[in-house]
């Protein structure tokens, strides 16, 4: 089963993503995590990465497309895998499908998680990060123990600048002027599956898991 995720900033990707990895032992290729580590590694294409980051901006699809393909190319992600944050333009779908054509193989389904925006600035302005562990918090829907604090490992949570007002906005701008016709490219392919993403996680995740039993018969 290979996967793709999408959806705007702050529709629950990464945790419905999170969640298909672990009940379907998918390999998981999240770029926002990739270009992450690479900055904390000090890698001249993370740092050149978070540079767009940190301005609420598409990373340039160089950058992007070469740390998929290397990813892509590992022998973990041959068989079975999820995609979460790529491709977010059409330039990035077509040379998606062209590095799975050279791997011999297609996209299984493509997950389109659809949220209001007015939704998605409430979730992702209020969204606070562990700087030890990366565990993810809410001031409103999953506020910490300890105010500031994580309740896993007791680290400072922080704002993270592509979470802040100005950029949410930005991002949410981006998305539908360059992400969005990515939804019309994969509808035209047959393996869009559009899910309300304005429920519970539960009640998203069934819906998902639901779409793949059909798709799989």
């Amino acid at each position: 089963m290979k996967l793709l995720v999408m959806g705007p900033p702050g529709a629950g990707k990464g945790s419905q993503s999170k969640r298909l990895v672990e009940d379907y032992n998918l390999t998981n290729i999240s770029t926002g995590e990739m270009f992450r580590e690479a900055y904390k590694r000090g890698e001249k294409l993370g740092i050149e990465a978070m540079e767009y980051i940190e301005k609420g901006n598409l990373v340039a699809d160089d950058i992007t497309n070469e740390i998929v393909r290397k990813r892509l190319m590992k022998k973990a992600a041959e068989s079975s895998f999820l995609l979460d944050g790529y491709p977010r333009t059409v330039n990035q779908a077509k040379a998606l499908d062209d590095m799975l054509e050279e791997m011999g193989t297609r996209l299984t389904a493509v997950i389109n998680i659809v949220v209001d925006k007015e939704v998605i600035l409430e979730r992702m302005v209020g969204r606070r990060v562990c700087k030890s562990c990366n565990a993810t918090y809410h001031t409103k829907f999953r506020p910490p123990d300890k105010e500031d604090l994580c309740d896993e490992c007791g680290g400072e949570l922080y704002q993270r600048e592509d979470d802040k007002p100005a950029s949410v906005r930005n991002r949410l701008n981006i998305y539908e002027s360059k992400t969005k016709p990515i939804i019309d490219y994969y509808k035209g392919r047959g393996v869009l599956v559009n899910i309300n993403g304005m429920q519970s996680f539960e009640a998203v995740y069934a819906n998902i898991r639901r779409s793949l039993r059909e798709i799989i018969r």
